[in-house]
């Protein structure tokens, strides 16, 4: 068998290392170097002997494409970049100025609903944007509870402390079984982010409310669309279930409240929407007092 290896080297040039024989029947497959380098081939003339190797042509065929397959993976591989640069300095803005504690009130039910509300405001693109531009910085964001500030007059939206170390904000509806229109609550936090700068009503306070309301919806993504005009709608009729209660004029140090009917308010001749949207509070709570009186005449 060796003898035979060695011929097929010569004659064929298949290395004796890619080499086998496979021999029938019975025997099976041989392979240099053999276990009985001396087996003579007379032994083996009953039997069919079948050389299985491949040719050196077929095995340089082999080594060129993985060579290629080589070449191929190392160009698809592409080497590592920088990753993407990012805005450190918006990174620091949006760490400063922001709400530093949000706080849910645990009587009240679900409490993790309510932080969950808050996180919302806080992380809301618009929100965001404006607080960096005009440095805002608030150490606490809190719900109110909707019992301690409402009477039979007035109801207090929001609340804003000593300038910014405290806001509170009325999540909930009044019959605690939900929560009021983010975007409603949302208009709302903007106004109590005006107070930051401006304590009373006045032309000032009302000139930043409305830029920060600007900044907010064209800072959110998320909305999409944009008005078809700078009109302002009074809409007298507000349901209760879209968070309806707006500001009617009643304030008080940065006291968001409805139907409060004393404090300073914009001039007439020149309404945003809140101021618009407070009208119409004004004459629905109007019209349920006349109602009521001639009720009880």
């Amino acid at each position: 068998m060796t003898d035979l290896s060695e011929r097929i080297h010569t004659d064929l040039s298949i290395s004796p290392s890619t080499q086998k024989f496979m021999i029938t029947p019975r025997v099976g497959v041989l392979k240099p170097p053999f276990k009985d380098p001396s087996l003579p081939l007379s032994s083996l003339q009953s039997k069919k002997i079948v050389v299985l190797a491949p040719t050196p042509n077929e095995l340089s065929s082999l080594a060129s494409a993985s060579k290629s397959s080589s070449r191929a993976s190392t160009s698809i591989t592409k080497p590592a970049t920088p990753a993407r640069h990012r805005d450190w300095k918006k990174v620091q803005d949006e760490a400063t100025y922001t709400f530093h504690t949000l706080v849910a009130l645990q009587y009240l039910p679900n409490p993790d609903r309510s932080l969950k509300f808050l996180e919302r405001l806080r992380n809301d693109p618009g929100i965001k944007a404006s607080m960096r531009k005009h440095r805002f910085r608030v150490g606490v964001l809190t719900e109110m509870n909707p019992a301690e500030h409402t009477t039979h007059e007035s109801k207090t939206l929001g609340l804003n402390r000593n300038r910014g170390e405290v806001i509170e904000l009325r999540l909930r509806t009044d019959a605690y079984d939900g929560y009021r229109d983010y975007k409603t609550i949302r208009d709302t936090l903007c106004h109590e982010l005006a107070h930051n700068v401006w304590g009373e009503h006045d032309r000032n306070f009302w000139d930043l409310c409305k830029d920060i309301e600007k900044e907010v919806r064209a800072a959110d993504w998320t909305s999409g669309g944009r008005a078809v005009s700078n009109e302002v709608f009074y809409e007298p009729e507000e349901r209760e279930g879209s968070g309806g209660h707006v500001d009617g004029g009643g304030w008080s140090g940065g006291d968001f409240v409805v139907g409060g009917g004393g404090g300073s308010r914009a001039p007439e001749h020149t309404l945003n929407r809140r101021e618009a949207m407070a009208k119409a509070a004004e004459e629905r709570m109007r019209k349920q007092r006349e109602a009521g009186a001639g009720a009880g005449a």
